[in-house]
């Protein structure tokens, strides 16, 4: 799949012992204690699920240096289940969220994952965070009795585990070390010849990157500048801006944050720079148009999405920018991209007791989910995902080889129509780090 994803660091194929908790920040670090206290009791339990109150934990970053991208994902889940319910036929279950913070690093994910399973008995988590990857063994081991439905941009390795069947991925089943054609592909069908990319000296953003190149090299464009060791958060941006002037090239793919981007860009313009295309793997959705100074700096810049923009009309997309509208307090159309994962993954938790039954077990609803092949999110997701597919890797049907352009113009992001969405197929071929 494009790399859309929010830069994380990719732990080593070695995971961290189930018994290992490392030093957090306070707020993980609570959970942390909690956990080593409720070490020897159950994880999770069936029992929550059925009759009174089903307590939903959320976990994304409420501190810490990821948290300003996810400030909307708690509101995101709970409009989602209140819009719930008020359809027709919805069960007759009070939904209670519970969020944990994972501070921005791994090791506060596994915290405040064994926080919400040991002491807050959830029935279900709801990951959003570009750290889960940290709490990934955990939760695919000790707490394999809950299920776990987010987004799985972290890339982590438990996503295609196929031991680890409590894990659903709204991302479908993606393998962030193979390469797809799409980006390829879609960059020739705009006339591209030399491609150039800039990333963090992260493992998600310098796969990422690596992946758009050799999708280029694969659809025949040749490589332009390639530099995959800046610094998290830089905005030194000179010797970037120099090399890709130098190198030629005419498309350019930047997996970094908007304010790094829009640095790089700005740095392009001013060297009378012009670019056939320029995709951001970040950025789109209302709180860019908040701030004058970043809707003026991403002007005819492309933002790459994997769910279907509002542009782009969908059941699912109504229903979500209507919902969000009413039970989040928004005062536009345009959701957040906080509150639209946090949205699609509870809509996701939602099929997963339309599956199931009112009154499943947590097991009923792991084994319901997991034979699911229909679920599209109203049609935000470009093609329903086959959960009972999961550890395979994905082919020319998964979702993941599919993305949304969307093309910042004034103060409206408008479709390409190249890429409503672009589709592609998986390469035999592994990221060459």
């Amino acid at each position: 799949m494009p790399r859309t994803t929010l830069p994380r660091t990719k732990p080593p194929r070695t995971t961290l012992p189930k018994t290992t908790l490392p030093k957090t920040k306070p707020l993980a670090a609570a959970g942390a204690a909690c956990a080593l206290l409720l070490a020897a009791t159950a994880c999770g339990g069936e029992e929550s699920g059925t009759g009174g109150t089903t307590k939903i934990g959320v976990l994304t970053s409420l501190s810490g240096s990821a948290s300003a991208g996810f400030t909307g994902v708690e509101a995101g889940v709970k409009a989602r289940l209140a819009a719930y319910k008020e359809e027709p036929g919805a069960c007759d279950r009070d939904f209670q969220v519970v969020t944990a913070d994972d501070a921005s690093t791994p090791q506060g994910a596994l915290a405040a994952t064994q926080k919400l399973v040991r002491q807050d008995d959830v029935f279900a988590g709801v990951p959003n965070s570009s750290f889960f990857f940290g709490a990934g063994q955990f939760a695919g081991t000790q707490a394999k009795g809950t299920p776990f439905v987010g987004s799985g941009f972290d890339g982590g390795e438990q996503w295609l585990n196929k031991d680890y069947r409590n894990l659903f991925n709204t991302l479908g089943n993606t393998d962030y070390d193979k390469v797809a054609s799409t980006m390829g592909a879609y960059w020739k069908s705009l006339g591209g010849t030399k491609a150039a990319t800039v990333s963090f000296d992260t493992a998600s953003s310098s796969g990422a990157a690596l992946a758009s190149i050799q999708s280029a090299e694969h659809a025949g464009l040749e490589r332009g500048y390639v530099n995959v060791k800046v610094p998290f958060g830089s905005k030194d941006v000179g010797s970037l801006v120099l090399g890709i002037k130098n190198s030629g090239a005419d498309v350019l793919y930047l997996p970094v944050t908007p304010e790094t981007a829009f640095a790089v860009v700005g740095g392009l313009k001013q060297s009378g720079v012009e670019l056939k295309s320029v995709l951001l793997a970040t950025g789109y959705g209302a709180d860019l148009l908040k701030s004058e100074p970043a809707v003026q700096a991403a002007q005819g810049l492309g933002f790459v999405t994997n769910t279907a923009p509002i542009g782009v009309p969908t059941p699912g997309g109504t229903a979500m920018a209507e919902g969000v509208k009413k039970h989040a307090g928004s005062t536009t159309d345009l959701p957040s991209f906080s509150e639209s994962i946090g949205w699609v993954s509870a809509d996701l938790l939602l099929h997963g007791f339309k599956k199931a039954g009112c009154d499943a077990t947590q097991e009923q609803f792991i084994d319901a989910l997991r034979e699911s092949e229909d679920w599209d999110a109203g049609g935000l997701v470009p093609k329903p995902i086959d959960f009972s597919d999961y550890g395979a890797i994905a082919g020319s049907h998964a979702s993941g080889n599919c993305f949304f352009v969307s093309i910042l113009k004034d103060k409206e992001f408008v479709p390409d129509p190249k890429a409503k969405p672009a589709c592609g197929t998986l390469l035999d071929e592994a990221v060459k780090r």
